[in-house]
């Protein structure tokens, strides 16, 4: 035992060369120290190898700690309790016994230490490696605890283990998506999932609070993977896998209760949404946000805050935020008033151009869809997409025109825009004003849809021809516009180049081959005429 104070766990005087780091010799290695205890200080050597720069010393360290430390928990030989000071075990008056049990405990915890650092290594096999030992470690002391039961109430559960590895998870200065993923196997667990939301809680609450405002890009992205690797359970009946099998009633154990799940989950994302994300992070929490969070949300209301944050990004987050917004109002009873209002300030021309326009106007349709909203606001959104239309690209309008023929089927006060007598007798004054920002105030009521007869003269025959569906009664079934969402420019040409093509027409005569020939005949476009 002495011999421990001459030997470090994190010392590196050993040359890697001193070093015959097999899987051969750490095997023998290992099963030396668990066969006797007269072997214990060959731990250090077990232990030293998991520094090693050679991948396949390390694996096979790892492997040989996990074989000997889960071999001692099983045996109760490792010391349960307070751990104090390893100086202490020479000055207090203890068994040998309990010497070895703490001594052993005392390399045990160096060595979940190493295999902590290890998930910055640069092999991921080893980070995977090192992850697996460390859980493999938590389900062993899960069944033979280190901590005295009545300090836990009964309820055994490794918390610092699993929060030390939520901790090396939430790194400021590495990407750990990879090992999160393989963490995600874990979380299929109750229990490891309960606690691991509690610990993404604390976790980001204190980093960010560190950081006073400042974005933590790195750590921000491993909180939001992590946080969306967790598939949330949907009724109680469904809580029954966990790491650690508990002896005692479960009826009491927050871990096993589907309310505690949810409240727990709340906090962490409503802790992690809280402070400012880096921009492309906003789009990756919106997209699940209605599918994957809101249903886990007792008071689903409280994401407002987020929403409203995430609308003054601007671009294609602001489309998504009014998604997320729309599924308050409809579904949660969300009062809102200025939901359309930020809609029709969206409509800019960028809008047609953009690769996010199938999603834009897949939503506006989602959005326009109810037959009780306010004419004038209808009237708006029609104004000014036939205005927009003016400059807009074939394969916009060929989904633009459409859409504007729906809105008018749903509200057919609307048509005042088509057969306005004014506009079709005279020259007049638009007196749609384009540049109001609410859709109130713009008067498009007013105006005409004289921007549509333009586009009856366009270029593109296709457009030209829906253009002029305003020209006949318009029918009460909808145009399907789904098929029209993902439709380029190029598919616009390539589908032309088919349909134009030609096909040879018999001639009376013989093609010609050459201008002039030897006979002394002129051919010209085919005809043959002679010289004589």
């Amino acid at each position: 035992m002495a011999a421990s104070k001459r030997r470090n766990v994190s010392s590196k005087n050993s040359k890697e060369g001193g070093l015959k780091a097999t899987e051969v010799d750490i095997d023998s290695k290992v099963e030396l120290i668990i066969q006797s205890r007269k072997h214990a200080n060959d731990v250090f050597d077990v232990l030293e190898y998991l520094q090693s720069e050679k991948q396949k010393s390390v694996v096979g360290a790892i492997n040989g700690c996990c074989k000997l430390f889960c071999t001692l928990l099983e045996r109760k030989a490792l010391y349960v309790g307070q751990l104090g000071k390893e100086e202490m075990l020479l000055v207090g008056d203890h068994s040998a016994d309990e010497k070895y049990s703490m001594f052993m405990r005392h390399r045990y915890n160096s060595c979940v230490e190493l295999l902590l650092e290890l998930f910055s290594h640069e092999s991921y096999q080893i980070k995977e490696s090192a992850l697996c030992a460390l859980m493999k470690f938590a389900s062993m002391e899960g069944k033979f605890p280190l901590q005295d039961l009545d300090c836990i109430k009964l309820y055994s559960f490794p918390r610092e283990l699993i929060q030390a590895v939520v901790g090396k998870l939430l790194s400021p200065e590495e990407d750990m998506a990879p090992l999160i993923s393989r963490y995600q196997e874990y979380l299929d667990m109750e229990d490891v999932r309960y606690y691991t939301m509690t610990f993404i809680t604390g976790n980001v609450a204190s980093v960010m609070e560190k950081a006073k405002g400042a974005l933590r890009p790195i750590f921000q992205n491993n909180a939001f993977t992590l946080l969306s690797n967790i598939n949330m359970p949907k009724c109680q009946t469904d809580l029954t896998k966990y790491l650690v099998k508990q002896e005692a009633d479960l009826e009491d154990w927050k871990a096993a209760k589907l309310k505690e799940h949810q409240r727990v989950f709340e906090r962490s994302w409503l802790g992690f949404l809280k402070y400012k994300l880096p921009g492309s992070m906003y789009k990756k929490v919106l997209v699940i946000l209605h599918d994957s969070i809101l249903p886990h949300i007792s008071t689903p209301t409280l994401m407002m805050d987020f929403l409203t944050a995430a609308y003054d990004v601007g671009g294609a987050i602001s489309l998504l935020a009014l998604n997320g917004l729309f599924v308050l109002i409809h579904q949660h009873n969300l009062d809102y008033p200025d939901f359309y209002k930020k809609l029709y300030n969206l409509l800019e021309p960028s809008v047609f151009h953009v690769k996010y326009r199938a999603r834009f106007f897949h939503l506006a349709n989602l959005f326009l869809s109810s037959t009780h909203l306010p004419v004038y606001l209808v009237a708006a959104f029609v104004k000014r997409l036939s205005r927009l239309a003016l400059t807009a690209p074939p394969a916009s309008l060929l989904l633009v025109l459409p859409f504007i023929c729906n809105l008018i089927r749903r509200h057919p006060s609307c048509c005042v825009l088509i057969h306005r007598p004014s506009a079709l007798d005279q020259a007049c004054a638009d007196p749609y004003l384009m540049d109001e920002q609410d859709p109130a105030q713009c008067k498009a009521i007013e105006s005409s849809l004289w921007e549509l007869q333009t586009l009856q003269k366009h270029y593109h025959p296709d457009v030209a021809k829906a253009a002029m569906e305003i020209n006949k009664a318009l029918s009460p079934q909808e145009d399907d516009i789904s098929d029209r969402l993902e439709i380029s420019t190029y598919e616009m040409i390539d589908r032309d180049l088919k349909k134009n093509q030609f096909r040879a027409v018999p001639l009376e005569f013989d093609p010609a081959t050459q201008l002039l020939q030897g006979s002394g005949g002129i051919r010209v476009l085919g005809l043959h005429f002679s010289l004589q």
